[in-house]
């Protein structure tokens, strides 16, 4: 009796038919999309944590030249962000007076919108670098900006006194990063509750928007302290800037 014989066709035809998942590319640039195998359902999740006016707080201490989380976690003496928002505006925030500020947020490395307010010669230095980026048809959104800290002397009433300001530089962003920050920027309100007034005079902005008071989120209380309080020291210690 002959023995039967499988042929490779016919394996091939007995094996079940391999299944191929096709992820779907997210609505937006700032989402993830992940497939539910059984009911192939699409999940999109964002890559960024907000709580919406309230951005992670970064402090520039500009009487040690560090930067920190919230006074408290350090950062080391410079950052390097592509930024989200940004806003140059003079207004009397954090009971420190009428001043010039810069205002920028950005996401951090763990996906945390955070916010960083500089003041005084360090505001001058963001305007040098936004004016060659502008003739370059390019904004800060566009690159990626490295904020260090620059030691300078002083001399008052005869005694030498140390501060620091922020020196602002740039290279090329990663265009990915780039349209996923800009995508987020359009769909939530960037901005901080604890320095906004409805006063401020707006000297340049981008990508930063308030929302209308009906739809703003419950107020925290602010933090015992919380101020640039180095940047003001040091501030006192240095001669005055133009504002």
């Amino acid at each position: 009796m002959a023995t039967p014989k499988t042929t490779a066709a016919g394996a091939a035809t007995a094996a079940p038919a391999a299944t191929l998942t096709i992820t779907p590319q997210p609505t937006r640039a700032y989402l993830t999309a992940t497939v539910d195998e059984d009911s192939g359902e699409v999940t999109e999740t964002s890559r960024f944590r907000y709580l919406a006016g309230h951005p992670r707080q970064i402090r520039f201490d500009a009487k040690a030249g560090q930067f920190n989380i919230g006074g408290t976690t350090p950062l080391g003496s410079s950052l390097s962000f592509v930024p989200l928002a940004w806003r140059i505006f003079q207004d009397d925030i954090l009971n420190m007076g009428r001043k010039t500020w810069a205002e920028l947020f950005f996401v951090d490395e763990k996906g945390a919108v955070c916010a960083v307010l500089f003041h005084g010669y360090s505001v001058e230095n963001l305007y040098r670098l936004i004016e060659p980026l502008f003739y370059d048809d390019l904004t800060l959104a566009d690159v990626k900006v490295k904020v260090q800290a620059e030691k300078k002397e002083t001399t008052k009433d005869g005694k030498k006194a140390t501060y620091y300001i922020a020196q602002f530089s740039y290279e090329a962003a990663a265009p990915a990063e780039v349209a996923a920050l800009r995508d987020y920027a359009a769909d939530f309100p960037i901005w901080r509750a604890e320095t906004y007034t409805g006063l401020a005079d707006i000297k340049t902005s981008a990508g930063y928007t308030v929302p209308q008071p009906d739809e703003q989120p419950l107020q925290l209380e602010p933090q015992v302290g919380e101020s640039q309080v180095g940047e003001s020291q040091a501030a006192e210690a240095a001669p005055a800037a133009a504002a």
